[in-house]
């Protein structure tokens, strides 16, 4: 027999064996199939992978999306004089100031330096207070916060800055004021008298309100003219910090290594910098655990679903006994029945895979609508933007997350496919037409 017969043997052989898969596959319970369990498996493979995806996508939208709020609304790192972090008080004079920005235009990653006053004060109105963080910023430096300029929703004119204070949306909706009201600011670093320092008040006419979409800066925070900030705090010749924006935030640590090194060379002061990343360490490193587990517990959950998959085949091969002799009797190998039965289990994690990918997918893709139909059809809100600090669900659907749950899912029904098989192609033929 030449090399083209035994090839067409062989495919004639695997398509008669496909055949008989489906078929097995699919039958009616009544006929010794599979119909209801493959089914159940079928849609508990699906769902599980679904879900996979879906939490990935989230989860790493809410990782990119919470890195793309802090680097758009903050610095990337921060310049302190070591005094002002142990005794509160202590910034940086304007001599320094000139010092710290010649040093830091030495680093090639430095774009910009800006110097930053921030306090802590109580925000008044008519209609409600709430405790604020005030950054006395120059006009220009504003204008470089990318989610500033440009944020999600935005009133009044951020060019009127310098006739005002610019403030988060959400404190605008605490306080009920709008573009053009007053509020009131009460700071305890007021006036120093012989009796010590009293609190200051001063009104200050809101002149732009932006959205960024992170909870915690448009619900607290408040950006005032350098000039208005450094007499409502008594600053004349000082600032607290120096702020650097830099070309690649990403690898933040080698540039914050060559700006340490840089200000060691101003004699007689310490510095201390402290970037973006060491500021949200904790909350980043919490993300990046809650990821990792979240993929092991649903790769368990695919586990789970696919298990039911043996029960399946293991019934079906109970069933089929008589049918697995007769096959053996008419010439079929021990490896055709094992594949027969591998086949017909793999179909099902194979097809359940393809579906929940692609559902996985469409869920992802559509997310901010379904949560606006489930909020319409329930009433409520589905995310609390106060607790989860943004203002809606981030998604963000990666190749290498949806590859990653395929496999994992692929490989998990593949493998549980093999006892079963391997059960049904040991069978003693006899005793199947005996028993069968």
């Amino acid at each position: 027999m030449g090399k083209g017969s035994v090839k067409r043997a062989g495919l004639f052989a695997l398509n008669y064996e496909l055949r008989i898969a489906f078929r097995y596959l699919f039958a009616k319970r009544s006929e010794g199939g599979l119909s209801a369990v493959a089914w159940y498996s079928l849609i508990g493979v699906t769902l599980s992978v679904a879900t996979l995806i879906v939490i990935q996508a989230v989860m790493i939208g809410f990782r990119v999306e919470f890195v793309s709020k802090i680097l758009g609304a903050n610095s990337h790192l921060s310049v302190y004089s070591d005094s002002f972090i142990k005794e509160k008080r202590q910034g940086l004079n304007k001599e320094l100031q000139e010092i710290i920005s010649e040093k830091l235009k030495q680093v090639d990653s430095v774009i910009n330096t800006m110097p930053i006053i921030m306090e802590t004060v109580m925000a008044s109105s008519t209609s409600g207070n709430a405790g604020v963080q005030v950054f006395g910023i120059q006009e220009e430096d504003l204008l470089k916060l990318p989610l500033l300029i440009n944020p999600e929703n935005t009133q009044g004119d951020i060019k009127k800055f310098s006739d005002g204070i610019a403030i988060g949306s959400s404190l605008a909706r605490q306080l009920g004021v709008k573009v053009e009201s007053n509020i009131r600011l009460v700071s305890p670093s007021g006036a120093k008298t012989v009796f010590g320092v009293t609190p200051r008040a001063m009104d200050f006419k809101v002149s732009y309100i932006f959205t960024v979409g992170r909870y915690d800066i448009d619900s607290t925070r408040i950006y005032m003219p350098m000039s208005e900030a450094k007499i409502f705090f008594n600053r004349s010749n000082s600032v607290d910090r120096i702020d650097v924006l830099v070309d690649q935030p990403n690898t933040i640590e080698t540039i914050t290594d060559e700006i340490n090194l840089s200000l060691m060379e101003i004699k007689g002061n310490k510095f201390v910098v402290w970037d973006w990343k060491q500021a949200s360490n904790s909350f980043l490193s919490a993300l990046d655990i809650e990821r990792k587990a979240m993929f092991v517990i649903w790769s368990l959950v695919v586990l789970i679903a696919a298990l039911n998959i043996i029960s399946g085949l293991v019934m079906m091969v109970k069933n089929k006994t008589q049918d697995i002799a007769i096959l053996r009797t008419i010439g079929f190998s021990r490896f055709s029945i094992m594949r027969i039965f591998f086949i017909a289990g793999s179909l099902i994690g194979v097809i359940g895979t393809i579906l929940g990918v692609i559902l996985g997918c469409l869920f992802s893709s559509y997310l901010h609508e379904i949560q606006n139909l489930v909020e319409f059809i329930f009433g409520g809100t589905v995310w609390d933007p106060q607790v989860r600090y943004l203002t809606k669900i981030p998604v963000k659907l990666r190749t290498s997350d949806i590859l990653s749950a395929t496999s994992i899912a692929l490989v998990i029904s593949l493998l549980i496919t093999i006892l079963p098989s391997y059960r049904a192609a040991s069978l003693n033929p006899i005793e199947g037409l005996r028993h069968g």
